[in-house]
């Protein structure tokens, strides 16, 4: 059963990050033609709203994927100084208290979206409808908040930990 919501967590957090990438080659190409385009007088109009938006899908698109690999700042002073067992709950205690984060981040950007939705708010020049990027935060939150309860099922249940089997294999 774990074996098989890591296979699934695993599919999700790949295609968020995927979703952060293309987020990131559009936000590098908007910002060239910008950056081109202003040189010669001419900046691309609606930059700074696809800049906007792009950044989002770009933030959060990356967010499962830093956690899957323990890219989250960590401070570590007294972990070797705590036993074994407390620094396994400190670990458990952690990733369940990202899980509540990003589940109520989803949850305010979900009334959010409603919002502008009802409202038909839109972005300033392209007129780009808010609502759609607000819908996408929602579910990359809610992938982070999926991988990071797994990952506290798992150290609770079997001490599996998913990021240090990748620094074992790099």
């Amino acid at each position: 059963m774990l074996h098989t919501m890591r296979n699934v967590a695993d599919r999700l957090i790949g295609l968020s990050a995927f979703f952060g990438t293309l987020g990131l080659i559009v936000e590098v190409v908007v910002i060239l033609i910008d950056v081109i385009g202003r040189a010669f007088g001419h900046p691309m109009f609606g930059s700074q709203d696809l800049i906007m938006m792009t950044m989002v899908i770009l933030v959060f698109g990356g967010m499962a994927l830093c956690d899957r690999q323990g890219g989250h700042i960590a401070v570590d002073l007294l972990e070797r100084r705590y036993p074994r067992v407390m620094n396994r709950a400190i670990d458990i205690l952690s990733a369940l208290l990202g899980t509540v984060i990003f589940v109520f981040v989803a949850w305010a950007v979900f009334d959010s979206a409603k919002l502008s939705q009802m409202l038909n708010l839109s972005t300033n020049l392209l007129r780009l409808p808010k609502a759609w990027f607000q819908w996408g935060l929602c579910v990359l939150s809610l992938i982070t908040a999926f991988g990071m309860l797994l990952r506290a099922i798992e150290l609770t249940l079997s001490g599996r930990d998913v990021r240090h089997e990748l620094e074992s294999k790099q």
